[in-house]
């Protein structure tokens, strides 16, 4: 049974910058949770970041939180360790929160914390795909569905 590598928020944990989760309710989603398939992870509590913490944005390779704090380290810890529990695990994919700065994976904030998103991934996302994982975002279910039929044929 392969195994895929999920944002903390989306599988339930309460984890987001303001203690909140996101929690993916696609009932797709929740049968591979219930199979035991989710391998949940959060970039930034595993980098050793508190919840709640201060928002966060990337900005170039720098993430700085809206306090004007460099947070560029716990964010490189975190998402080393996503790394290395897509290897462990040997995950097909990653399905990731969309506009985090650990986890998006098409559109991230644009470091001016006015709304504002831009194309761009986080931090975690630019890792797991350096090592070779396909990231998905919580919008593109249908392709990993598909996806995961490809890789268990």
């Amino acid at each position: 049974m392969k195994k895929i590598l999920v944002s903390g928020c989306l599988f339930g944990w309460h984890c987001r910058y303001d203690d909140g989760d996101i929690p993916c309710l696609d009932e797709r989603f929740l049968q591979w949770k219930a199979e035991g398939r989710l391998v949940p992870v959060c970039p930034e509590v595993f980098g050793g970041l508190p919840t709640p913490r201060p928002d966060s944005q990337r900005v170039g390779d720098k993430v700085l939180a809206c306090t004007g704090f460099d947070v560029t380290a716990p964010y490189e810890a975190g998402a080393i360790e996503a790394v290395r529990l897509a290897q462990e695990n040997e995950v097909a994919f990653a399905l990731m929160k969309e506009d985090s700065p650990s986890c998006g994976s098409t559109y991230i904030y644009d470091g001016t914390f006015t709304d504002t998103k831009i194309q761009g991934q986080g931090r975690a996302v630019e890792l797991l795909r350096e090592a070779g994982f396909p990231v998905l975002n919580e919008n593109m279910l249908d392709q990993a569905e598909m996806l995961l039929k490809e890789q268990e044929k």
